[in-house]
């Protein structure tokens, strides 16, 4: 054996339990557990895994039925190997302790090469039963490292496209920044779980992407843009879908979505595609009040900052039109934590 094996030897006669611990013992080179008490030996079990359990039938308190029964309802004892010694001709306390979950029999008296035979067999099972595990848990981390992995370029290929929209729309800032997690703020006080709320504050920097297919005389004019300037900028709904689109990975899916949809409105008079209500995607609602707050409070070249409170006010006075009411209710519930973020990431 490669690793010191812990044998669990039950049995109220005290010469049993020297001979089968003496066997043991020439068999793993390692001393074994000895109980005479079998109730000692199921408090044992509690805290401690054993590789093998050899355990007499007779026995005062609790037989070995009882004590195979008490064992097998531990979940880190359901697949140790059990050996039930009885006499020859006591077929039916055999075929309850196989039914109780009993892999072996032992006949008394006791055969000694047999009984060194099947002590050796089981605990080679053991050992390969345990390796299996080991690799298994081994695969699971190796598993959970490349998803790790993946997600981690995930994220970065995000940073590196809103970086870009960003070089082409200087003006923003710490924009993205900010209304991620405003974003981010929205899900958690709406009672969203915290894997969405994580893709949400991951994805959300994806929402202007599209500006990237803007030309810059539209995207880098320093006014207001006119009706045909203003038409060209809001395709960059679409764009951003376009280049996010297809995507079989869950944070670009949802990047696609927000990049779609953070310009509709709740009253359906938003664009590309004049959704209303909860026709638009949860993430397009959320983004939308994030969005539009962060833009109010910062300074373009067309206009100043506004202040929180004004801000606040527009978010209230157009929830039900523009905004989602439920998602501007938890924006405004969470306000302390706005304004924390917004003070932590200025431009």
């Amino acid at each position: 054996m490669t690793a010191k094996p812990n044998v669990l030897i039950v049995d109220d006669n005290a010469v049993n339990l020297l001979l089968l611990a003496t066997l043991t013992e020439s068999v793993s080179g390692f001393p074994a557990i000895s109980f005479d008490d079998p109730l000692k030996a199921c408090e044992w079990c509690q805290s401690n895994t054993p590789d093998l359990i050899l355990v007499d039938y007779m026995m005062p308190g609790l037989n070995g039925h009882d004590f195979i029964r008490n064992v097998r309802r531990l979940a880190h004892c359901m697949d140790v190997p059990i050996v039930m010694v009885t006499t020859e001709n006591e077929k039916a306390v055999r075929h309850e302790a196989l039914s109780l979950g009993a892999t072996e029999f032992l006949a008394k008296p006791v055969d000694i090469p047999e009984c060194r035979s099947r002590i050796r067999n089981l605990l080679a099972l053991r050992h390969s039963q345990n390796l299996i595990k080991d690799r298994a848990k081994l695969l699971e981390h190796e598993v959970q490292l490349a998803t790790a992995a993946i997600i981690e370029r995930e994220r970065e290929l995000i940073v590196r496209l809103s970086k870009a929209a960003e070089f082409r729309d200087p003006e923003t800032g710490a924009h993205v920044q900010r209304m991620a997690h405003y974003s981010r703020i929205i899900a958690k006080k709406m009672g969203l779980s915290a894997e969405f709320q994580q893709l949400l504050l991951d994805a959300a920097p994806m929402h202007d992407v599209g500006k990237l297919g803007i030309p810059d005389h539209i995207l880098l004019k320093p006014g207001r843009l006119d009706d045909d300037e203003l038409r060209i900028m809001r395709r960059h709904a679409e764009i951003g879908s376009v280049i996010l689109a297809g995507s079989s990975a869950p944070l670009i899916q949802l990047g696609e979505e927000i990049a779609r949809t953070h310009h509709e409105k709740y009253d359906g008079t938003g664009y590309p595609n004049n959704l209303a209500g909860e026709n638009i995607p949860l993430s397009g609602r959320i983004v939308a009040v994030a969005d539009v707050f962060d833009a109010l409070t910062s300074v373009r070249p067309y206009k100043k900052a506004w202040s929180d409170e004004d801000a606040q006010k527009f978010l209230q006075d157009n929830a039900g039109s523009h905004f989602c009411p439920i998602c501007v209710a938890a924006f405004i519930d969470a306000w302390d934590e706005v304004l924390q973020v917004k003070a932590s990431l200025q431009d």
